[in-house]
């Protein structure tokens, strides 16, 4: 070694030590809320030479597959993940019940057209349908779209399997499939003004009413099973498959083993049928209620503070996903970033003033769930603005749900008051292409159900990379589709949010407490 690098590392070596002595010490207020680099150094050597993020995502995927809410999947993959938890020495480590239903599971699909040439059918049943043989039937293409369309079927559709729509038409990839955000982009998000506030979602009750006439006149003219063309991520391979989450109720009637094709496969029988060739296709599809528990699961786990302890910083990610893929992007890799943050702030051991606590939510996918359920019982009920103790002692709830993209910056849900705070957590990672927030929110994840009732709840802008056009809801979310740069970094941005909210001598800003909503 020459001297000149000798002389580097004693220097190298007093940094680290030195860090590690301030993080032996006791914490001391944080006044300002520029990071310390030496603090960022040390969590993003942890992250990014020591990081076992992929790792714990394989074993998601990879090793327990996908995690359809209160299906025997979801519960061992949950189990899997405590012991991890508990492995890497975080405290209260433990679920949560909340009151969800009936799991599903999936366990054969055979899909083959017998005649007149036989082949091999891509498809996946929906969630919470029956399965369906092992059966030979015809198929038969229906528009059932009014009452005189059922009238006319009459009679006509026993053990036969329904085509309900046409032939999708299926694009080019003229655009590509992944993207990152461009710095114009990204500047528009910047620039945006708050939205005025919004009323309910809309929901057409007449369409609904007449589906599920629609399905009883199928069961009781006797039809075999529905195919049905993927929507949204439905071509080139990609299969997007959600279910009937009405049949998680013991309760619910029967409906229709419903069965979601590739739109190319689809097509193909579409075209078949319609030039009167006669299509038989052998099915054999086995899919199993599972109503010993009908409360699913939120999975917990914490570092405890010091003088702030009884205050909370948390983090969050949806551990559910639905059936088709293994649920890595959506979101398997949210799970996998907040979990490493996690061990990336306990494997450094610096002080926290207040407890950080990590929650994986089930139920996401169904409507936001378990989140929903959290907020109800420890923070406000929605609908009366009732405040539970906690509210006052959560500071800030930091979300991870938009794919495995790199973060960018974050959705400011309307507060302005943290845009200064969080561009000076970001300023470290520029140098990675995060520093934007944008005033508007985003929803339809878990940060929701805490922004609803005036907690200040975040989730962060990132690269959408083949999020929309090919992973979400699909068969092709697999760990495949993870950028491990990316979400490495990812982790170490949140850690480093985590770790600078905890130490903060006041609260994050709040907006003014929401009026009281029973709509919401």
């Amino acid at each position: 070694m020459t001297l000149s690098r000798l002389l580097r590392a004693v220097r190298q070596a007093a940094i680290v030590a030195a860090v590690v002595l301030t993080a032996t010490a006791a914490p001391r207020s944080q006044s300002s809320d520029t990071p310390d680099p030496a603090v960022v150094a040390r969590l993003q050597e942890e992250g990014l030479q020591r990081s076992r993020l992929m790792d714990t995502l394989s074993y998601l995927t990879d090793v327990h597959g996908s995690r359809l809410t209160n299906s025997p999947q979801f519960r061992a993959a949950g189990a899997w993940a405590l012991g991890r938890l508990r492995d890497w020495q975080l405290s209260a480590v433990h679920a949560e019940s909340f009151s969800f239903g009936r799991g599903w599971s999936n366990e054969r699909f055979v899909a083959r057209v017998a005649s007149p040439v036989p082949w091999t059918i891509v498809g996946f049943p929906k969630a919470w349908t029956p399965g369906v043989g092992p059966m030979s039937a015809e198929l038969v293409r229906v528009s059932l779209d009014t009452e005189e369309d059922l009238r006319a079927w009459t009679g006509k559709l026993r053990n036969r399997i329904v085509l309900l729509e046409p032939a999708k038409p299926v694009a080019a990839f003229f655009d590509p499939q992944a993207t990152r955000l461009t710095a114009e982009q990204l500047a528009e998000l910047e620039a945006q003004t708050p939205l005025a506030p919004g009323g309910p979602y809309p929901y057409n009750n007449a369409a609904s009413e007449f589906a599920r006439r629609r399905t009883d006149f199928l069961l009781r003219e006797g039809a075999a099973a529905v195919f049905e063309a993927g929507t949204g991520r439905g071509d080139h391979g990609a299969v997007a498959v959600m279910g009937l989450t009405a049949g998680r109720d013991p309760k619910a009637g029967p409906t229709m083993p419903q069965l979601v094709l590739a739109s190319e496969h689809y097509g193909r029988l579409v075209r078949m049928v319609e030039r009167q060739v006669p299509v038989t296709v052998f099915l054999d599809v086995e899919n199993r209620f599972h109503a010993d528990t009908l409360d699913a699961q939120n999975l917990f786990a914490e570092i405890p503070g010091t003088d702030r302890k009884d205050e909370l910083v948390m983090l969050g990610a949806h551990f559910d996903s639905w059936h088709a893929g293994t649920g890595a992007t959506d979101n398997a890799a949210g799970v996998a970033v907040m979990m490493e943050a996690m061990r990336i702030l306990r494997a450094v051991n610096l002080p926290l003033r207040r407890t950080v606590r990590l929650a994986l939510w089930g139920g996401e996918e169904q409507g936001l769930l378990g989140s929903t359920a959290f907020v109800r019982q420890h923070l406000a009920d929605r609908a009366t603005m009732q405040l539970q103790p906690g509210h006052a002692t959560l500071s800030v709830y930091f979300n991870h749900d938009n794919g495995a993209g790199a973060i960018r910056g974050v959705y400011l849900q309307g507060n302005e008051g943290v845009r200064p705070i969080f561009r000076q957590w970001m300023a470290p990672f520029e140098k990675w292409g995060a520093g934007t927030t944008t005033i508007r929110p985003t929803g339809s994840t878990d940060h929701a159900p805490f922004d609803a009732v005036g907690i200040p709840a975040f989730q962060f802008i990132q690269d959408r990379l083949e999020y929309f056009t090919q992973s979400h809801h699909s068969n092709m979310d697999l760990y495949e589709r993870i950028q491990p740069d990316d979400v490495k970094r990812n982790a170490v941005l949140v850690a480093t949010f985590a770790y600078m909210a905890a130490n903060r001598d006041d609260r994050l800003p709040r907006k003014a407490l929401p009026v009281a909503r029973a709509d919401r």
